[in-house]
């Protein structure tokens, strides 16, 4: 499975990193951009400093990943994930900005990421957008409409709670598990519900 991640500057690191982890546990071919400020939102809730260099917070991001995951600059044009010719099979945003939706809603692009978004609705293919932004303007509920509407699956980074989380990585673990089962990869993150207890 062939996989394009994106990563946006909205809170919710965690939730990038745990869908990272189950991609390559999964055995996927994970392409990775990140926007400058996506780096920043991993360098801050991953390693407690927003300071820390590019390729310094992208490396520790996929280390131990193998060969399992290639890493783009946000103006690499020729990658893979910038056209509809290439067969890949999901795209995901995690976290999604609401500045992405805008633009994306928009059909505009600024970015790898933006483009890669866009073929993965041209091209009919699956997209699932994870933002995390609270409260909603209209403005950004008619982007979200908009995305859902040409297509995408809108999956916001909010846990339930009838699983009985007793950690962080328990909340976690929901939305991850959530977006694995948007792109078919079996899990068993968190148990299901109606499942034996």
């Amino acid at each position: 499975m062939r996989v394009f991640l994106g990563v946006t500057g909205a809170s919710g690191a965690p939730y990038a990193q745990g869908i990272l982890r189950a991609l390559v546990d999964a055995g996927a071919e994970v392409g990775l951009c990140a926007s400058a400020a996506g780096v920043e939102v991993l360098a801050t809730e991953l390693y407690g400093d927003a300071t820390l260099p590019r390729d310094e917070v992208l490396g520790r991001f996929v280390a131990g990943a193998g060969d399992g995951v290639q890493v783009y600059g946000t103006s690499e044009w020729s990658s893979p994930y910038a056209s509809g010719s290439a067969k890949v099979d999901a795209y995901v945003i995690c976290p999604c900005s609401m500045s992405t939706v805008g633009t994306l809603a928009a059909g505009a692009m600024a970015n790898l990421i933006h483009r890669a978004a866009s073929v993965a609705l041209k091209e009919r293919r699956k997209l699932v957008l994870v933002p995390r932004e609270t409260p909603l303007s209209s403005i950004h509920l008619r982007g979200l409409a908009t995305l859902h509407e040409a297509g995408a699956v809108i999956l916001f980074g909010a846990p339930g709670f009838y699983h009985a989380p007793k950690t962080i990585d328990d909340l976690v673990d929901f939305v991850v598990a959530r977006c694995l089962d948007q792109l078919g990869i079996d899990n068993s993150l968190v148990e299901r519900w109606g499942a034996e207890r």
